[in-house]
């Protein structure tokens, strides 16, 4: 998956605020807060950061056979958002240069919903998820004035498999489907 972000901070003295827009899979914005050197002995710092994104809804036929029906019947209109709620512990880990790259490592949260509507087949339905997951990465701060600095890192996320919950069905990574249609399993619906 391609990500891109255009990511921006500023402090007011151990807090920073910020920024992050790009795309993952659709248009994102993530707002972050940051408590520096929050610990006197450790040089540790927190941050908390909520999340939005548009996500790919996926094939609308193949969810309403896996969901509801096998009918074919309506123009699909199709959405999907994801919101993420992370936690990092921040910890510099080397210079590269004059500046300290922080490795972060925390907890996420993520609550995936897909919408979708058949107009003229009578059908309009969600498809709803939550996973827990970990993160781990790497990121450096630029100056780019006494106030704002240029923030660029990369890592990645890693989350659990989560029950998937459409019209009255339930499809589940570890479990039997709760009226579940025909053969169908988790791998299926997801």
């Amino acid at each position: 998956v391609f990500a891109a972000a255009w990511p921006w901070s500023a402090m007011a003295g151990p807090f920073y605020g910020g920024v992050n827009v790009g795309y993952t899979g659709g248009l994102g914005i993530h707002l972050t807060g940051s408590f520096m050197d929050f610990t006197r002995d450790l040089p540790l710092s927190a941050r908390l950061t909520l999340g939005y994104n548009q996500a790919s809804a996926g094939d609308p036929y193949a969810a309403r056979r896996v969901f509801i029906n096998d009918n074919t019947n309506g123009d699909p209109e199709k959405s999907a958002k994801t919101w993420q709620f992370r936690f990092d512990l921040m910890f510099p880990t080397f210079k590269l240069g004059p500046q300290t790259l922080y490795l972060f490592a925390g907890p996420r949260h993520a609550r995936y919903t897909a919408n979708f509507n058949y107009i003229g087949g009578n059908e309009n339905f969600e498809v709803i998820s939550q996973h827990w997951g970990w993160g781990l990465g790497l990121e450096g701060r630029y100056p780019m004035s006494p106030t704002t600095n240029f923030v660029l890192g990369g890592g990645f996320d890693w989350y659990l498999g989560s029950e998937l919950d459409g019209h009255d069905t339930i499809y589940s990574p570890d479990l039997d489907p709760v009226n579940g249609r025909e053969d169908y399993t988790y791998d299926d619906a997801d």
